[in-house]
């Protein structure tokens, strides 16, 4: 009896440490930021160190979303399911826990402040497609996927609110053009192959606007 319960207890004690290294480290997810995987420029260099990102350039803002979502994303480009010439060469050497480490504190830092203001009659417009879609079209709205307000539901469907607007252009005509698919089952692509170019612009500018939550376990 003796000897299967310390057996037993040695099992559970695997388990438990299995699960212990599954999770990303946040404070060493900041080394990796900083020191990138020791072959290209280093997470921050776009990214900065408190995840903002750059909206000029078109580096997405880390900063609050769900750590699984930023590991499923280095994990597709690393295994060419999602095609960038700026990230693969910089995420390529990262190892598992790398990953999960630096997903983990990016999912950390705070939420920066939402840039509001802009046209307003474009405003309007991509509020309707985020909350009501355009159903004449065959378009959905953001929140049936994106939850409600855009505020991301798990590793599938980021948060789109308070999302640099150039990125988010960028990466509906990426979806469009075919340049990226991997999205669940083609999802993304066939509600950006509806979408006009006033409707992305306004959509992006909208869900831009909007002030994010971070993800639980974020700041």
């Amino acid at each position: 009896m003796l000897k299967r319960n310390g057996r037993l207890m040695l099992a559970g004690a695997l388990l438990v440490s299995s699960a212990v290294q599954a999770q990303g480290v946040a404070a060493d997810g900041q080394q990796v930021a900083m020191q990138g995987d020791g072959s290209g420029a280093p997470c921050m260099a776009c990214h900065g160190m408190d995840g903002a990102g750059n909206n000029a350039a078109g580096f997405p803002r880390l900063a609050g979303l769900d750590a699984a979502y930023i590991a499923k994303q280095i994990r597709d480009y690393n295994a060419g399911t999602r095609v960038s010439g700026v990230m693969q060469p910089n995420v390529d050497n990262l190892t598992e826990q790398q990953i999960l480490d630096v997903s983990a504190y990016y999912a950390a830092q705070p939420v920066p402040k939402a840039q509001t203001g802009g046209d307003a009659e474009l405003l309007a417009l991509g509020e309707k497609l985020a909350k009501r879609g355009d159903w004449d079209n065959y378009i959905p709205a953001c929140e049936s996927c994106h939850g409600p307000d855009n505020q991301g539901v798990g590793a599938s469907f980021p948060g789109l609110a308070g999302q640099h607007g150039n990125y988010i252009k960028q990466q509906l005509n990426a979806w469009r053009s075919g340049a990226r698919h991997n999205d669940p089952n083609q999802l993304m692509t066939g509600v950006a192959e509806r979408l006009s170019e006033q409707q992305i612009e306004a959509v992006a500018a909208y869900l831009g606007s909007r002030q994010a939550v971070a993800a639980e376990g974020g700041q």
